[in-house]
């Protein structure tokens, strides 16, 4: 499914257009054909390709990683550590998923359905779809597998019984989509035009099944994931609907609404909205999920001492360009430097007053300390003062997931990690930033042991778990160096 749209709709990041114009020749064919057009630039030049198109060249590549050695246990040579990782999170991955795609119904007459999937069901397309749900069956769970029962999904088309039965050894809620698809059953009837639908949807549809709304890291896990499915699927206009899959009465409270607007013009649309009714989607496609196995970015294995600044980067790119949100660029011989403060009882900074005394005292620093609370900071204001930030400290916590949209030449410090490092340290090689924890683990101090606290120590509670509670070195010399350099080599 290409969305081949007027060109004056295509809205993308204007790095993106030429990777975008590779892949959709018909736009090419009305832009050579229009004096007006836009991207005239772009057309001197289509050789530039994401990665996992047929005959791209690396060196064309939007990006390919950066290795510093070779982990044995993942790779004999750097460069098959760097061709590892590029499948595992970057590009590459999408190209993986292309390879896997497999028609599980089959189409033999342009007014018939389809069905294709990866494997295990992780991402599917289909056309024509039909689906029934004049007898929902809802109630407490959000993913009801035995929702939908024979009959009332599936399309005219030749079904494979056998191939859609062998990818269901990943059937789990937000790993798979067998679950809602393993009674996809073949119709005698074409769902479009014999008659059989109470309502028709002719626009493009994205299914999704939604991680937590309320948590940054996980709710940015189903924005990647749709992210990445566009990328499948060729399709970037916003001039779609978005179906949430949830089987049960409740709705969905969302923090994070505005980053939509990224994806869609529309509301999202619960799918009890269509309950009692027989509803049909021309073009629709089910979107990987956020806790896939080896998916992205929830507890992802990666390759040691690799980062990229490749299909993360694009997606922040993508998603800040969509949302109007800009870069001011750097203050000369000064750096941004944002402190999120946490309000929570277990991850306060107990001497924070001090704390920002001190950094103020230093020259270089423009300091901002900011509380993200939803009720006081909308989100977009939330992401216009972390993309405008130079480094960006912060606690163990889902508010670290804001290094997604730091500037190309950021460091994120985590000043206690409560030891899961991997977490945001491997988020910030994906997205291709520096990452800077707390070392000196000799400065650690009990939290009852935090009287007269010198300011280079930091207090953590005893007795408690998953709890992290302290008072962080002034400021990180590693970092403080290492963005300065960044922001002379961006600049």
């Amino acid at each position: 499914m290409v969305l081949l749209v007027a060109l004056g709709g295509i809205s993308l990041p204007p790095e993106h257009i030429p990777y975008f114009l590779h892949n959709n020749k018909r736009v090419v064919k009305q832009c050579r054909l229009d004096p007006l057009c836009p991207f005239q630039d772009a057309l001197q030049d289509l050789s530039a390709c994401w990665g996992y198109e047929k005959n791209c060249d690396q060196e064309k590549r939007f990006s390919y990683p950066a290795c510093t050695k070779a982990d044995s246990g993942w790779a004999r040579s750097l460069d098959a550590a760097r061709e590892l990782f590029w499948k595992q999170a970057d590009f590459g991955y999408v190209s993986e998923r292309l390879s896997e795609l497999k028609t599980l119904c089959k189409a033999n007459n342009p007014e018939d359905s389809s069905l294709r999937c990866t494997r295990h069901a992780r991402f599917c397309r289909a056309t024509n779809l039909y689906l029934d749900l004049r007898q929902p069956r809802r109630g407490h769970e959000r993913f009801q597998e035995d929702f939908i029962q024979m009959g009332e999904i599936g399309g005219h088309c030749k079904l494979n019984k056998q191939a859609l039965a062998a990818e269901g050894d990943h059937k789990s809620p937000l790993q798979s989509w067998y679950a809602e698809l393993q009674t996809y059953t073949e119709l005698d009837f074409h769902p479009m035009t014999d008659g059989h639908c109470d309502i028709i949807i002719e626009k493009p549809t994205v299914f999704m099944k939604l991680d937590a709304g309320v948590n940054m890291y996980h709710h940015f896990c189903d924005f990647v994931n749709l992210y990445i499915s566009q990328h499948i699927n060729n399709s970037f206009h916003s001039d779609i609907l978005i179906v949430m899959w949830d089987t049960s009465f409740y709705g969905y409270g969302d923090l994070f609404s505005e980053t939509w607007r990224a994806f869609t013009d529309y509301d999202i649309v619960h799918l009890k909205t269509y309950d009692s009714k027989r509803v049909c989607f021309k073009d629709s496609f089910f979107s990987l999920l956020p806790r896939m196995r080896y998916g992205l970015f929830y507890n992802t294995p990666l390759v040691s001492n690799c980062y990229t600044e490749g299909m993360f980067r694009a997606f922040s790119q993508h998603v800040l360009h969509r949302l109007h949100i800009h870069q001011n660029k750097p203050k000369e011989r000064h750096v941004r430097l944002t402190l999120l403060a946490r309000s929570t009882e277990y991850r306060r900074i107990l001497n924070q007053e001090k704390l920002v005394n001190a950094l103020k005292t230093m020259p270089l620093l423009e300091v901002t300390v900011v509380d993200y609370k939803y009720k006081d900071v909308p989100f977009l204001k939330q992401l216009e003062i972390s993309h405008n930030s130079d480094i960006f400290i912060g606690m163990h916590g889902a508010g670290l997931t804001h290094l997604l949209f730091l500037p190309d030449w950021a460091v994120i410090f985590e000043l206690y990690n409560c030891q899961d490092e991997s977490c945001y340290r491997d988020l910030a090689r994906l997205r291709g930033i520096r990452y800077v924890t707390w070392q000196k683990m000799d400065k650690v101090l009990p939290q009852d042991k935090v009287e007269n606290l010198p300011l280079e120590a930091i207090s953590t509670p005893v007795s408690q778990q998953r709890l992290c509670e302290f008072t962080p070195l002034i400021c990180h010399t590693q970092a403080l160096t290492c963005t300065q350099r960044n922001i002379q080599r961006h600049h």
